[in-house]
């Protein structure tokens, strides 16, 4: 019931300035112990404290020398318990909404996070990575301020002022119709510039995340910075983003802070007028003293309230351009997903890879298109491999089987499937990859080669290892595979890296192993050791290898030659040397640079 509530969110939502906010409504739902004690609690502290003065007028009217001692006892133990409700029910108010708040941000965050997961590479490329983490952060803050804190203090004061009005009414009519005069002109205001404030949260929102994203850009790639001696200009870069967003939020402020001035002057303009008139008619014995103290007590709780809703009211502006935000990001779809009704993929698999006569080009990308008229079929157990110069679209080749791009024009099939006919999740399960910069996670050594596969056991951890030569260097570590490797792994060297992003694929033990440069980062020694890794783990495997280093590809059974997209020549190594083409042209360079 609970999950069926949070994919309620997802929907589109109504038109309207708060429109994101109402979006929330499904998170809180999926919590309705805690919304409705909270709403109670709420109901009565408002209720309790507007319930004080009417004991002050019973004291006033009753007069201090025409009661007993015992009806002043009762008098004072009424409001005694009173003030004991109000206190008890505010703290209760506090925890149960404050809690509810903390748990729907939990909740968004959740969704929120997995729906970027599973977004495809064409939405990163609009927003950066600091952007998305500005509105997994700051934003949901602002989102959990609303729930926890600004929309109760928003109903709590729209209660009081329904509440002081209705007591207001009953105790004296022509009194309450002055007070009723007056809030249009308070209210007016207040939603004049509720489209101005939200525009100018907006604002300040995007540019704050655009300054968290340069700072992230700048301490990702810190070493770089530092080695370029670029530290001024990366830090003047952020500078100018948080001075925009600096006069983006001051511009948001002196907009709140003139509504604040004018809501405080005509409130206290009313409450003088106000109290002119009541004071004139106790004068002539229109109004008890008592209720006049109980009318003004009333109005200030009324007054209070209204200018508290104006404060509340730039927040909950505020807060609404967070959430549109965050729920910018939940109505994100990607483009890469599976059709309605999937088509399996055969069992057992067979690793068979096919690509017929496709045409690639990258979104917003100009020029030549990544790949044009490709066509090239590997059978099962078959080890290709890719070469050509950079931009010949080798990397391309794997993106596109690994479905994180669709094909202009043609097909991508595995085992006879074609790939936009298949669920991504099961296409991708058959294939194992090794990139050039194989990204690692913060974590164990055992956490990282789990990763490929997270039910498998010790055993087979130590083995994926020990195939991809890391186990002696794993063994070393001073927790051995259990030391911690830092963020992206930033303790090993880029080698020890490269071993286990292998050993986690080979963990994967799909039929399916693709190579971008696998042995790219490894010194001389490394790679005799990883090549002799790699040669066992493609027995029986179905392999696309990319290299640009000849000797990695000389024990494929077939070399794939590319350029500007398409297979200008294919055969063994022999045969493509004799030939005098491109391939005998990149070996003859590669020689020469080798032999220098």
């Amino acid at each position: 019931m609970k999950e069926e509530l949070l994919h309620d969110a997802l929907k589109h939502p109504p038109a309207g300035d708060l429109q994101p906010l109402t979006r929330l409504a499904p998170f809180v739902g999926a919590h309705p112990v805690d919304a409705i004690l909270g709403m109670v609690f709420l109901t009565l502290s408002s209720a309790s404290a507007l319930a004080m003065t009417d004991g002050v007028r019973r004291v006033i009217d009753g007069g201090f020398t025409h009661r007993t001692e015992g009806e002043l006892v009762q008098l004072f133990m009424t409001a005694g318990v009173i003030a004991v409700v109000l206190a008890l029910s505010t703290g209760m108010r506090m925890y149960f909404l404050y809690k509810l708040g903390e748990r729907v941000v939990v909740d968004l965050r959740k969704v929120v996070f997995r729906r970027v997961l599973g977004l495809d590479l064409a939405h990163f490329q609009k927003l950066k990575t600091g952007e998305i983490l500005s509105r997994l952060t700051t934003d949901m803050t602002m989102v959990e301020g609303i729930v926890g804190t600004v929309a109760p203090v928003a109903l709590r004061n729209l209660m009081t002022l329904v509440g002081a009005l209705g007591w207001m009414l009953i105790v004296s009519p022509n009194f309450t119709g002055l007070v009723l005069a007056l809030i249009p002109f308070l209210l007016t205001p207040l939603f004049l510039m509720g489209r101005r404030l939200q525009r100018l949260s907006l604002r300040a929102q995007d540019r704050f995340a655009e300054a968290v994203g340069y700072a992230g850009e700048g301490l990702g790639a810190v070493d770089t910075v530092q080695a370029f001696g670029q530290e001024d200009a990366v830090a003047a870069r952020f500078n100018r983003s948080v001075e925009s967003a600096f006069e983006a939020s001051r511009a948001q402020l002196k907009a709140r802070g003139l509504l604040s001035a004018l809501m405080i002057t005509l409130i206290f303009g009313g409450m003088i007028a106000l109290l002119f008139q009541s004071t004139v008619a106790v004068v002539h014995h229109r109004l008890s003293p008592g209720r006049l103290v109980q009318l003004l007590a009333l109005a200030f709780f009324a007054a209070n309230a209204v200018r508290d809703l104006s404060d509340v009211w730039g927040q909950i502006q505020k807060a609404s351009g967070a959430a549109a935000r965050v729920i910018e990001m939940l109505d994100a779809r990607p483009t890469i997903a599976a059709p309605a009704k999937a088509t399996p993929l055969p069992r057992p698999a067979l690793g068979e890879v096919d690509f017929d006569r496709v045409r690639f080009a990258y979104p917003g990308r100009r020029g030549p298109p990544a790949l044009d008229e490709f066509d090239l079929h590997v059978r099962p157990g078959e080890r290709v491999a890719l070469v050509g110069p950079s931009g010949a679209g080798k990397s391309t080749v794997l993106r596109l089987l690994l479905r994180f791009y669709d094909p202009e024009r043609g097909a991508v099939r595995l085992d006879g499937v074609d790939l936009r006919e298949a669920d991504p999740s099961e296409v991708r399960e058959r294939l194992a990859l090794v990139a050039q910069d194989a990204p690692l996670f913060s974590g164990s050594a055992n956490d990282n080669i789990r990763f490929g596969s997270p039910e498998a056991s010790l055993s087979e951890i130590r083995a994926a290892a020990l195939a991809a030569q890391a186990d002696g260097f794993l063994k070393a570590l001073p927790q051995g595979y259990e030391t911690l490797v830092g963020e992206h792994a930033k303790t090993l060297s880029g080698g020890q890296k490269q071993r286990l992003a292998i050993a986690r694929a080979l963990l994967r033990d799909s039929p399916v192993l693709l190579l971008d440069e696998a042995t790219s980062a490894l010194d001389a020694e490394s790679e005799r050791l990883v090549q002799q890794a790699l040669h066992e783990a493609m027995r029986n495997r179905t392999t696309l290898v990319i290299a640009h280093r000849l000797a990695t590809v000389l024990e494929a059974d077939r070399i794939v030659v590319m350029e500007r997209g398409r297979v200008v020549e294919e055969g063994a190594h022999g045969q493509l040397l004799a030939k005098g083409g491109l391939y005998a042209r990149l070996a003859k360079l590669q020689f020469t640079a080798q032999t220098a």
